[in-house]
């Protein structure tokens, strides 16, 4: 039976103090990190396999690594709503936030409800969370309807007037995945970056900006057609 302090040794045994300060560079939180890759913490995953209750008691301990390896080990049939709520509360790292929706969320039935909930939040890393999510469904749902997607985008399109960071750019990373289901999402997804573009907000017309960049490229227009 693996215990937390079985998987703490592991993580700690492969610890890598000298990358932290990289790491807050690039955003993330460091107070209660030991600069694991998310290969190695893979790696222990598979000598673990899914274990909830063990996911459960890793959490709890607050250290980035180990709530990643809990979003990997645990088991979304058994992942319930409450469990999300206090899980998202605790979530202070854009990398944390987005490998629990990378790993867990978006195989959950609650996923799509929590969305519309957590976009209403004011916290920044809940409002995160809930754009990552769309994002990673854009990316992986194939049984959604477009029209769940078409109803999304003015989800969407309210959250781009945050000027929050790690909200902002999740707010685009949502828009740029479901513009990439198909040409009817394509399309949606132009007129959606239009409306953002006429909203009086720093933050919507960067979202929008680099949205229609790339909605334009030649890269994806090719893509389109084909």
């Amino acid at each position: 039976m693996v215990s937390v302090q079985d998987v703490l040794d592991r993580l700690k045994s492969q610890a890598r103090p000298d990358q932290l300060k990289g790491m807050a560079r690039y955003g993330m939180a460091v107070d209660r990190r030991l600069g694991v890759s998310v290969r190695d913490m893979r790696l222990l995953v598979r000598d673990i396999g899914t274990n909830h209750n063990l996911a459960l008691n890793l959490w709890q301990t607050g250290i980035a690594e180990a709530q990643i390896v809990a979003s990997m080990i645990a088991d979304p049939a058994a992942l319930t709503e409450e469990q999300m709520e206090d899980w998202v509360q605790d979530v202070d790292s854009w990398d944390v936030c987005d490998q629990v929706c990378m790993n867990l969320y978006d195989k959950s039935p609650l996923a799509w409800k929590k969305i519309y909930d957590w976009s209403e939040r004011e916290e920044e890393f809940v409002r995160r969370t809930a754009f990552a999510l769309a994002a990673r469904l854009a990316s992986h749902d194939r049984k959604a309807d477009d029209s769940r997607f078409i109803e999304l985008l003015s989800v969407v399109a309210r959250g781009a007037s945050d000027d929050r960071n790690m909200v902002k750019k999740a707010v685009n990373w949502a828009l740029r995945s479901i513009r990439k289901r198909n040409r009817l999402l394509h399309e949606a997804a132009m007129s959606t970056a239009r409306e953002i573009q006429r909203q009086d907000s720093r933050s919507a017309r960067w979202i929008a900006s680099r949205a229609i960049r790339e909605l334009e490229s030649e890269a994806v227009q090719s893509r389109i057609r084909k």
